[in-house]
């Protein structure tokens, strides 16, 4: 979604589920590209959740609304001071090979995007790291072509860089380290970490009982 759809209204949404609809092709490309560059497009891995961007509560609201008529919400937390909600959708989104489960919806908070609408999609790789060096060997052993860019480098058939942040996110509740390494490249990104959102979900409810 181009900055120039954004509503200067913040009563009124700036991106409605329809819109989400007719980008999902362009996200879809850009998000299979990627993955092919790091070498991560066969390595049979699930795809837990895919996440969206939204500049204001008047859109995060209707979004919420659409995606609650297709499915449920499964959590409902707080990260970093704003709500995240994960929804369960009863039919799977189809990205290539993967099918997605889950959407992640954040409320926005002071930051502004540039861009509304899809954002990420999050894997799940074959590891126990409990923080992000152990996550990044792990991933060198699944996916040994991406040890340079791990160590700062630039892989060569990228025809701009791409970023790299490695983070260790956590809800209040949350009790299963989750470290995540994030990939971006050309307004999308993908992340990789050990654990599913269900199992970070149940996590948060061991927690509270």
């Amino acid at each position: 979604m181009s900055s120039e759809m954004l509503s200067t209204n913040p009563t009124q949404p700036s991106l409605s589920y329809t819109d989400l609809l007719h980008s999902w092709p362009q996200f879809e490309a850009k998000i299979l590209n990627l993955l092919a560059t790091l070498d991560l497009a066969d390595k049979k891995l699930v795809c837990d959740h895919v996440a969206l961007r939204v500049n204001s509560v008047a859109s995060a609201d209707a979004l919420c609304q659409a995606f609650c008529q297709l499915g449920h919400i499964i959590s409902d937390n707080q990260i970093n001071g704003r709500c995240i909600l994960i929804i369960e959708l009863n039919t799977p989104l189809t990205l290539g090979e993967f099918s997605i489960p889950c959407v992640e919806l954040p409320y926005p908070s002071d930051k502004r995007y540039p861009q509304e609408g899809w954002e990420h999609i999050e894997l799940v790789i074959p590891s126990q790291a409990e923080d992000c060096q152990t996550l990044s060997e792990d991933l060198k052993l699944l996916c040994p072509k991406l040890a340079p860019l791990l160590s700062g480098e630039a892989l060569p058939e990228s025809s701009e860089p791409i970023h790299i942040k490695m983070s260790s996110p956590k809800g209040e509740k949350e009790r299963l380290a989750n470290p995540t390494i994030a990939f971006k490249y050309q307004e999308v990104c993908v992340k990789v970490h050990p654990h599913g959102i269900k199992a970070v979900i149940a996590s948060e409810q061991v927690a509270t009982m």
